[in-house]
């Protein structure tokens, strides 16, 4: 592990491995893991790509701050690109998954053109479609519901007790998480997740981010108030990775993607639940390896 102070303050642990003259990937995990995440990957493309992957604010060993408002998203994009200007690299492919594939559709979007020459996004939902199918599809929104237990501060306790297991706990069955995970993979999350700064602050991932959670017995409308958000189409080659047995967000997320997204490029994984980069990584790195083959 190596460590990077940003212009913000903010410090981030990150692996740096492969050729520091080649092109770059950032990888960016989601919730509740690290750059862990991202082992099959390194160790596929570092021998041809620079690969950086770090532990994302509020994550393991980085900067943790308690204050919900320092996990807004222009924060976190922010974070990616003052890693990148730290380590010297101005143009970068980005790759996430989960809240670092929600993070990453906001670096492509801001970058295109100019920092981000290509997206990678895994099993997470573009930011102009995912409110609307909160608003009206029932099934989405039932998948969605564990976000008003992350949100909700009167659970607290639970995580000054038992760390983010205890919430976790309350929200799903918090075995999911892990399944098909090598146990010495399963051990270092639970270590992680015993640390309550960094609980809290992957909690204020979700607290922090603008998206409203309708309770199951809203109306499936969409607000009177509603407008499609002011976010700039995608133009850049763009890879969607989509496990399709994930149980948060179901494959009703790629409808309509193709009309935002210019160049994009969607691969499927059927029979693969949520965490789709290490329970299908030959699935994903075949993905990954025509996309970036590609012209």
């Amino acid at each position: 592990m190596k460590r990077a102070q940003l212009a913000s303050g903010i410090e981030l642990d990150y692996v740096d491995e492969g050729p520091r003259d080649a092109p770059a990937l950032v990888f960016l995990h989601g919730f509740p893991e690290s750059h862990r995440t991202w082992r099959h990957q390194i160790t596929h493309f570092s021998d041809r790509y620079r690969c950086i992957a770090p532990d994302q604010r509020g994550y393991s060993g980085s900067s943790k701050p308690q204050d919900v408002s320092a996990y807004s998203p222009d924060k976190l994009a922010g974070d990616v690109f003052q890693l990148a200007d730290s380590l010297g690299r101005g143009e970068f492919t980005v790759v996430g998954h989960d809240w670092g594939g929600a993070i990453a559709w906001l670096v492509a979007m801001l970058g295109q053109g100019t920092r981000v020459s290509r997206a990678v996004i895994a099993n997470a939902p573009h930011p102009a479609l995912f409110q609307k199918l909160l608003c009206l599809d029932p099934v989405q929104r039932s998948a969605s519901q564990y976000m008003r237990t992350f949100r909700d501060t009167g659970n607290d306790q639970l995580v000054r007790d038992h760390g983010l297991l205890g919430m976790l706990m309350k929200a799903f069955d918090a075995d999911r998480l892990s399944n098909g995970m090598e146990a010495e993979e399963r051990d270092a999350l639970l270590a992680d997740w015993q640390d309550r700064d960094a609980a809290f602050g992957m909690l204020n991932w979700y607290r922090a981010s603008p998206i409203q959670i309708p309770p199951m017995d809203a109306l499936y409308e969409l607000p009177a108030d509603w407008q499609t958000p002011a976010l700039p189409p995608l133009a850049i080659p763009t890879l969607v990775i989509w496990a399709m047995e994930d149980v948060a967000l179901p494959p009703c997320n790629l409808d309509g993607l193709e009309e935002i997204v210019r160049d994009l490029m969607l691969v499927k994984v059927p029979d693969c639940g949520h965490f789709v980069p290490w329970q299908a990584p030959g699935a994903f790195n075949a993905a990954l390896d025509a996309f970036l083959g590609q012209g």
